[in-house]
This record gives structure tokens, sequence and C-alpha cells, in this order.
């Protein structure tokens, strides 16, 4: 995340970005992991510092206020907001692989020459966290890892040209199985 934000700043981004990632998440298990995450990361924060910094981030426009009928406080990230914690979990991207489910996940896109810039990073990116090219704007990866590229898509801006798709079967399957190292 940027450099002039806190720890405890930067906790706090990405905590209530967890709230939205449990939104968006359709597994009950990454909702488990998400919110044993969510309660050890907040324990781990000083309610005097949480205060100061929830007014700074207020303050800087990084998040909104809503307050309920009940009288309940409600932090909400701004666009710029989500774009800050965006960048934090770029960095730290990884996708943990479990056990194969025999099919393949492809990403798919055709990128105008004026996003070329994104276009590259995105490859990039996708072929550092594990993807093969099977061609410049195909590539492939034997375990889930829909709500990572979604987050890609939306890192680079890129929604109308980028396509995910899951393959049970792909004529080079053998060679892909090589590459992976899976069974």
């Amino acid at each position: 995340m940027s450099k002039n934000l806190s720890p405890t700043k930067q906790k706090i981004l990405l905590l209530i970005f967890s709230g939205l990632a449990i939104g968006l998440t359709y597994s009950p298990r990454k909702h488990l992991k998400i919110i044993k995450y969510l309660s050890r990361e907040w324990k781990n924060i000083e309610e005097k510092k949480l205060n100061q910094e929830i007014r700074k981030l207020y303050q800087s426009k990084l998040v909104s206020v809503q307050e309920n009928q009940d009288g309940v406080l409600i932090l909400k990230l701004t666009d710029n907001g989500k774009l800050k914690v965006l960048s934090y979990n770029f960095e730290k991207m990884r996708i943990n692989p479990g056990l194969w489910d025999k099919k393949w996940r492809v990403v798919v896109f055709d990128i105008p020459e004026k996003l070329r810039r994104g276009r590259d990073a995105l490859r990039e990116k996708l072929k550092n966290i594990g993807f093969y090219e099977l061609q410049k704007s195909v590539l492939v990866f034997p375990y889930e890892c829909q709500n990572e590229i979604e987050f890609l898509i939306e890192f680079f801006n890129l929604r109308k040209y980028v396509r995910y798709g899951i393959l049970e079967s792909i004529d080079n399957d053998l060679h892909l199985r090589r590459i992976f190292r899976v069974v």
C-alpha cells in the first residue's frame, strides 16, 4: 500500500475490503477463512490507534462514514480507498493450490494496442502467479482462481477485454499436467 499510510491504517483498509470479499465469495470455506483472518487482525489493533486512524482515513477521503437509523456507524471504502487496498494486495498476491479438480482455468484477452501497458502487465502478473502461456493472450492454470482473476481485471481496469473460463478437457492435457506437475 502507499508508503504514506501507517500500518494500522493499511490494516483498517484491508479489513474493510475483506468484508467486501466475503460478499463476493461463494465458498463457505473461504468465508470462514476470511472471518478468522478478520477476527485475528481486529484484535491486533489498539482501540486508541483505531479511532485516530479511522478519523485520518475519513479526512483523507479513503473511507466514507454513514450512520444507520439505530446509530451504528458504517465505514465504506471510497473508490480511492479501494485503489489503495488493491495496490497493497497486488504485491502479495499468490494462489494457494489445493487438490486439483481436473479442470483448467483459462484467461483469454483481446486488449487494444492503446492499452498495451495494461495488457503486458496483466500477462506478466498472470505468469508471475503461476499461469502458463498457451498463446500471447491465452493463459491456463489448474487451480481455482476466479477471485484472483476478478481482482486483477479490476486492478488493471480491463473488464471488457478479459474473459475467464473453466475447461474440463483440452487437447494438450498431458503436456499441461507435466508443466504443473499434476496427476
